[in-house]
């Protein structure tokens, strides 16, 4: 046992005494060590409630004979660092998760890991340091929160930033907007559609590192708690058969993953995050994969943002083992974390293909992201193409250009911005942020004020989970890093293809030359962890790590 380093020997005497001050017994000196991440905040509503869901991982640890040890991890909340400074602490917080995750482990020489968390940087960065030193480990993500109904349809998160332009715009008053207000997050958990948190929940449970139905399981209910227990049990026979992380994290599964992304329509942050995580295990994941599985891989669950389902309606369709099972013939078969295939988690599933379509059909043929490139983009631009209507497949407008979020969304709800405008937002990337904030209000702006069909937003930032409408993001290179989203002025016409996932600015290679010459990218004068980050951290088709 790793532990042993720890607890065993005459000179490991003062460790001893440390750990029985915690209430360990000499009996205990002899079982397994289990460190339990857990993401609890009073700031966070999808962790809200992972205490009593630690309880519950620690029962399970205890009578699988181990001894839990719950220790803390930061978390923040994307939806309350939304559309200020805050937001742009929220990728580089990945990396001080993973970071924080790999030093309690090794620190204390745990055995096995037992990941608990729900949201959207918190889940890769705790995976990202499990992978990085390798040991038994299961994650229990904390399930979404339940949606409740205004005017016969469902409230999500998002609903809430678009009431803010149908506000502005004259479609709802101020009593609408407040009942929108205090209906749309009825309980703890994650937001209810197929945002980043809930992706990354289902890409987890499809790489197989968490229980069968885990991902889907809401937050409150009794089913999450007993998969909590599982799991403490099960990171015991991880730990007596010595299986780690690689060993379930391998390549083939991170490329089940890509394609389940595609067939849910998720959230364009994985092309971040799934990179970033396959760089801890050892492998290069690229843009080109994800490209690749899209042009591949059929669109199959109409989820929120774009589409009409929440996640109470995937679960009660049979969840990812339902999704799995009608997609084998495009998957390969893995290892998962309770010990059977990843097909074989699927035997006794019941699936509703009015939610879970069928590959033969699908909603689209081809994927939920798509992955542009052009003289705008050389290294490659994502959009979440499910939830953009097809009459915006193929748009040419006139460029106006904001150097941040926060004038842009002023503009957007200023009126400023008409029908044929392509919304530009830059400097938002990894270093000219920096820190690649996420932008939700601007986005949802648009759709508020019933824009998304006749305008396009395009940026060197990142989306959140729960856009909607043709909005590019990632484009790289970075406006910072000298890309020529830095050079374009107000007026350039810019092209959008997405059928042939072509971005165009209508300028020659000379035109762009010459403006290189001119234009001197700008710099940020950041400190502290945005200054370390805005120096260090990757470009955003490589994963926006930390190198």
């Amino acid at each position: 046992m790793r532990s042993n380093t720890v607890k065993k020997g005459l000179k490991r005497t003062p460790t001893r005494a440390l750990l029985k001050a915690n209430g360990v017994t000499d009996n205990d000196m002899n079982k397994p060590f289990v460190g339990i991440a857990n993401a609890w905040s009073e700031i966070v509503p999808g962790h809200l409630h992972l205490r009593e869901l630690a309880k519950e991982v620690k029962h399970g640890v205890s009578s699988g004979g181990g001894v839990p040890f719950e220790f803390g991890s930061i978390g923040i909340c994307d939806g309350i660092a939304m559309g200020h400074r805050g937001m742009r602490y929220s990728l580089p917080s990945r990396d001080l998760i993973a970071d924080s995750i790999e030093a309690m482990a090794e620190a204390h020489q745990f055995d096995g890991l037992v990941l608990l968390a729900s949201c959207d940087k918190i889940l890769p960065g705790m995976l990202m340091g499990a992978l990085r030193i390798d040991i038994p480990t299961i994650m229990v993500t904390g399930g979404p929160m339940l949606s409740e109904k205004m005017d016969n349809q469902d409230l999500t998160l998002i609903s809430t930033f678009e009431g803010i332009g149908k506000y502005k715009s004259g479609e709802i008053d101020e009593n609408k907007i407040l009942e929108m207000e205090n209906k749309a997050c009825p309980s703890c958990g994650s937001c209810q559609g197929m945002y980043t948190a809930n992706t990354f929940s289902c890409l987890i449970e499809t790489m197989g590192l968490s229980l069968p139905k885990c991902a889907t399981s809401h937050a409150c209910s009794s089913e999450k708690r007993r998969i909590a227990r599982e799991s403490g049990s099960q990171i015991m026979k991880l730990i007596e058969n010595k299986k780690t992380a690689r060993d379930i994290i391998s390549e083939t599964a991170i490329e089940n993953a890509i394609k389940v992304d595609m067939m849910l329509g998720g959230s364009t942050n994985t092309t971040l995050h799934i990179p970033a995580i396959a760089a801890e295990a050892g492998y290069n994941t690229t843009l080109k994969q994800f490209d690749q599985a899209s042009n591949k891989t059929p669109y199959l669950v109409s989820m929120r943002p774009g589409g009409k389902h929440v996640m109470t309606d995937l679960h009660n369709a049979g969840g990812i083992p339902g999704l799995i099972k009608q997609t084998k013939n495009l998957l390969k078969n893995t290892e998962t974390v309770n010990g059977k295939t990843l097909f074989e988690n699927t035997e006794n599933t019941t699936i509703n293909q009015e939610v879970i379509k069928s590959p033969e059909n699908p909603l689209r043929q081809t994927g939920g992201i798509a992955i542009l490139y052009g003289n705008l983009a050389p290294n490659g631009s994502v959009l979440k193409v499910s939830a953009v209507e097809p009459e915006m497949y193929e748009f040419t407008g006139k460029a106006k250009i904001y150097e941040n979020e926060d004038q842009a969304v002023d503009a957007i709800l200023d009126g400023e911005v008409k029908k044929g405008d392509v919304v530009v937002i830059r400097y938002e990337g990894p270093k000219g942020g920096p820190g690649m904030p996420e932008m939700l209000a601007p986005t949802s702006a648009l759709t508020g004020m019933g824009l998304e069909k006749s305008v396009a937003l395009l940026t060197d930032g990142r989306f959140s989970g729960g856009t909607r409408g043709p909005c590019i993001g990632h484009i790289s290179p970075e406006a910072a890093d000298g890309g020529p989203i830095a050079y374009i002025k107000p007026g350039d016409k810019i092209e959008i293809n997405i059928p042939k996932k072509q971005i165009n600015v209508k300028l020659t290679q000379k035109q762009l030359k010459k403006r290189k010459k001119e234009i001197k990218p700008k710099k940020t004068n950041e400190t502290g962890l945005l200054g370390r980050y805005g120096k260090n951290a990757e470009s955003p088709d490589k994963g926006g790590r930390i190198t």
